[in-house]
């Protein structure tokens, strides 16, 4: 029977173990030294403004391609984030550059609340839909900029999206709406991220009003998104969050929820303990035999459906046994830089020193010919909460 990687016998113990206990050193200094500089440089479009959505194997960038705004988002937290942990002090023009050219461009250009979906590479509105989890990246993004700037405009234009939020998302059945126009399946993704912004958002203002809507998207995820019986956490659903069966799991959000409701539970009070021991035990059920790392899908009696394995699942992995080392979780030290290891093995290890692997098959092998920006804020949340907790 083939071991995992990570238990590890034989003659090379010790390397492995020099290598644990050095992986969060050596991955901020690959954030710092690499992944910030490349960004900054080859991620940033001189010529138009904005960020690129990705890279090509050498490193350099697509300008041609449309950009998501949920990538200019997420671009502008991970700057924001490294200038305030005083990783990449540059960071903060960066972000607030990045900033000014979301609020130029991605706002709906009829006036109306909220930010469209996608941009041309010109900054021209390409697909003017108000997605609901656009709009969560984006309240991600200007509450980390608030943290670090304390900008009563970035204030403002927080409180101005909330607004669009709680007024035009907001479903009758609890959670938010998909987008306007709104659509179906529901997603529990969309959710997600709205609670990861609501956390963020009360951690930069201390608004108690961001620790409520917290609590009723805890309260969706228990009693709608959350299957006790199972152990799952499902991803589609109807528009009464009635469950559609057969049930998509995917690891990667299990593990994501455990960071998430360790979060939920330092900013209210509120055990989640049992929850998230579930969900991490759930999302180990779904990994590949040889790498340890996490697939991309299963179903909910725990047989895989999906092979591949992408690079996030690997860092919200991580960050969840972080949670649970952070928790006092005996062990969970040890497996949360079990796998950092596996995560910088198999998926940082680029040629473009600060790039990473997107995605491989279950013969290990590449399926995405880019370096899609969308990852850095999986890898430098993962990398941060590392710090922060491991040392």
């Amino acid at each position: 029977m083939r071991r995992r990687e990570g238990e590890v016998t034989g003659i090379d113990a010790p390397e492995i173990a020099t290598e644990r206990r050095q992986i969060v050193r050596t991955l901020r200094a690959l954030i710092t030294e690499h992944s910030l500089p490349l960004w900054s440089r080859e991620g940033w479009d001189p010529v138009t403004g904005g960020f690129v959505e990705r890279l090509d194997l050498e490193g350099r960038a697509d300008r041609a391609a449309p950009r998501r705004v949920r990538v200019q988002a997420r671009q502008i937290y991970c700057f924001a984030k490294a200038a305030d942990l005083g990783w990449y002090p540059q960071g903060r023009a960066i972000a607030m550059n990045g900033l000014d050219y979301l609020l130029a461009k991605a706002k709906v250009p009829d006036g109306r609340a909220g930010f469209v979906h996608l941009l041309d590479a010109d900054g021209s509105v390409r697909d003017p839909m108000r997605d609901a989890y656009d709009q969560a990246f984006v309240l991600l993004a200007l509450s980390t900029v608030y943290q670090l700037s304390r900008d009563a405009q970035v204030r403002a234009e927080l409180d101005s999206l909330m607004a669009f939020i709680d007024g035009d998302l907001r479903s009758p059945h609890g959670g938010f709406v998909e987008g306007v126009p709104a659509t179906l399946p529901r997603r529990q993704n969309p959710q997600m991220h709205l609670f990861e912004a609501m956390i963020a958002a009360f951690d930069a203002t201390r608004d108690p009003a961001f620790q409520d809507r917290a609590g009723a998207l805890y309260g969706l995820f228990v009693t709608n998104l959350y299957d006790p019986q199972r152990q799952v956490l499902g991803e589609y659903f109807e528009e009464d969050w009635s469950k559609i069966e057969p049930v998509s799991v995917e690891p990667g959000h299990q593990a994501e929820w455990v960071w998430l409701l360790k979060g939920f539970e330092r900013i209210t009070g509120c055990p989640t303990g049992r929850h998230r021991s579930q969900l991490l035990a759930s999302a180990l059920r779904y990994r590949d035999d040889v790498t340890g790392c996490l697939l991309d899908e299963g179903d909910a009696e725990g047989n895989v459906r999906k092979f591949t394995r992408r690079c996030w699942p690997q860092t919200e992995i991580a960050k969840a046994w972080i949670a649970q080392a952070e928790a006092g979780e005996p062990g969970a030290a040890d497996e949360a830089r079990n796998a950092l290891v596996r995560m910088y093995r198999h998926y940082l290890r680029h040629p473009v020193l600060g790039g990473w692997y997107d995605q491989f098959d279950r013969d290990n092998q590449s399926l995405v010919d880019t370096i899609p920006a969308s990852s850095f804020y999986h890898v430098l949340c993962a990398v941060a909460e590392a710090d922060r907790v491991l040392g």
